[in-house]
């Protein structure tokens, strides 16, 4: 904080030998940079959805390449995460977090430049790999930096930018994909990119876990990146090819074969690529909870929306990106309650509170129609961010923050694994969710239209308003046309309203769960809180 006379004093002093880095007098600027490359990352996540009807028409692909495409980010970065966070503890987490800037910047290139759906699944998932290195980093690298209040603020700083990109991501996508076209959505990553990397270099200290080996756990890494995969394939595979295939049932029992392996490897292994004591921390099991429920949800809905918004209601990209952005007035407005509440309060309670009107939120959405006034969108997302906002600051400060800084990294790569992970769980269980509403309530119309049965599942798979979709009812007569695509219009919306009601439940279900991990006195909340600000000097 500056004093009268415009001089910088840090506000604790590190122990000796004490592993925080030196408080640094430019660690605003330094925090600066670390949000600009978080925030690539979270642009990223959720700025293609509002680009997929234009890119659908681009490259006359289906819903699941386009499914692939937006989770090819997410589904590499979520199973890459935790090795990262290792990384960063053993060979520095400001030397991974610039190496992350520079593959996810060299990565866009690849998406930027792709000529079909197959080029641009390659390039987004390169860019995980960057993203998984940057991700762990951002956050492991603010609590050496900052202490006391100025932790929760720069934690508080953090979410902002995260939940703040992802809400104002359609908006921004919508201009770019309207303006100067899809591709700029991967071009302009690489002058920002440049312009943080040079700012970390010159202002970020280096931090690291001095006494972690430099033995990886490749046996954990490879079982850990495998699993997630494996998951996230059959749910983005499963809406396509059916529930009962097996390669939608065959990648789920590895999935738990592989995750179950993963515990006992590291529970053997001498230099585990988790320790898996975090476990037995009960506020860090509910902070993951709730982190993977509230990025499940909002990713899912946001998808799901923003094509509601072009293929039911006909707006542009642009004006379905503008009209998701109500979230920023719950998120950002509550960003700063929530901090309040964990510091009075300890996190318990503003993030029950936060999954309990999420929830709320979600079925705000209940009633909408194709026909729905517009109204009824902006208040479910405010509410919505409501929620996420009252969330956000208690659950990483929970989560990374309070650990022992030995962990902080580590700490970092599981938490933003299950934030990466919980927003492609959303995007292909909402979207299998809707389409499988969709596909039930408009079938008759669609059947009994006279289409042959290549047709129909062509329909049935392509996005309403589609090129695909229209070569599929392209044989029907025009009057038939539209009566077709008015039921699957009328279906599509009843789905969407469908899949959230579900998602409202799952929230309402994981505030029981949370209230039950996380215990109810503060007893635990302390126990955790303290190794962190002993480390810290307060």
């Amino acid at each position: 904080m500056s004093d009268s006379a415009g001089s910088v004093r840090p506000e604790s002093t590190p122990e000796p030998g004490s592993m925080q880095a030196a408080v640094s007098p430019r660690r605003w600027v330094s925090l600066a940079a670390i949000c600009t490359a978080a925030g690539l990352v979270w642009l990223a996540f959720a700025d293609l959805g509002v680009a997929v009807p234009t890119i659908a028409d681009d490259f006359h692909a289906d819903l699941s390449a386009l499914a692939w495409a937006n989770n090819a980010f997410s589904l590499v970065a979520g199973s890459l995460v935790i090795a990262a966070g290792k990384f960063g503890d053993v060979f520095g987490r400001r030397r991974m977090l610039l190496l992350g800037i520079v593959l996810f910047s060299g990565f866009s290139v690849v998406a930027a430049l792709a000529g079909n759906v197959e080029m641009l699944i390659l390039g987004r998932a390169l860019m995980g790999i960057g993203a998984a290195l940057i991700l762990p980093a951002t956050l492991a690298l603010i609590p050496p930096q900052f202490s006391g209040k100025t932790l929760l603020t720069a934690f508080g700083v953090w979410q902002a930018v995260a939940w703040g990109g992802q809400a104002v991501a359609p908006a921004i996508g919508g201009v770019i994909t309207d303006t100067v076209g899809w591709p700029w959505l991967f071009w302009i990553n690489i002058p920002l990119g440049l312009g943080a990397y040079a700012v970390i270099h010159a202002f970020t200290p280096e931090s690291s876990d001095a006494s972690a080996t430099r033995k990886v756990d490749w046996l954990g890494l490879a079982t850990i990146g495998l699993a997630v995969f494996a998951l996230l394939f059959a749910l983005t595979e499963g809406p396509g090819v059916g529930w009962s295939s097996p390669l939608v049932v065959g990648p789920l029992a590895a999935a738990v074969v592989l995750a179950v392996a993963w515990v006992w490897i590291e529970r053997t292994v001498s230099d585990p690529l988790v320790d898996l004591s975090l476990c037995r921390l009960r506020p860090y099991d509910g902070a993951l909870t709730a982190n993977l429920v509230m990025n499940l949800a909002y990713a899912g809905l946001t998808y799901l929306l923003v094509l509601w918004l072009q293929n039911a209601r006909g707006y542009s990209a642009v004006e379905a990106g503008l009209l998701m952005l109500p979230a920023t007035i719950g998120i950002f407005a509550f960003i700063p309650i929530g901090g309040r509440l964990d510091a009075a309060r300890g996190g318990r309670m503003p993030v029950l509170l936060g999954l309990l009107v999420l929830g709320l939120g979600l079925f705000v959405f209940t009633p909408m129609r194709a026909g729905s006034g517009l109204w009824l969108l902006a208040l479910g997302l405010v509410v919505v961010g409501v929620g996420l906002g009252m969330l956000s600051t208690p659950v990483s400060n929970t989560a990374v923050g309070d650990v022992p800084e030995t962990l902080a990294g580590t700490a970092a790569g599981v938490f933003k694994m299950s934030s990466m992970v919980g927003g492609a769980l959303g995007v292909a269980v909402l979207t299998a969710l809707a389409r499988a509403f969709t596909v039930h309530d408009s079938q008759d119309a669609i059947a009994q239209a006279g289409l042959s049965g290549d047709d129909v599942t062509a329909a049935q798979h392509a996005l309403v308003n589609s090129a695909s979709y229209a070569d599929a009812i392209a044989s029907l007569p025009q009057p038939l046309r539209d009566e077709v695509t008015s039921a699957v219009v009328d279906a599509f919306s009843y789905g969407v309203a469908q899949a959230t009601v579900v998602t409202g439940v799952v929230s309402m279900i994981t505030v029981l769960v949370v209230a039950y991990v996380w215990p109810r006195t503060r007893k635990d909340d302390a126990g955790l809180r303290a190794p962190a600000r002993k480390r810290r000097g307060e």
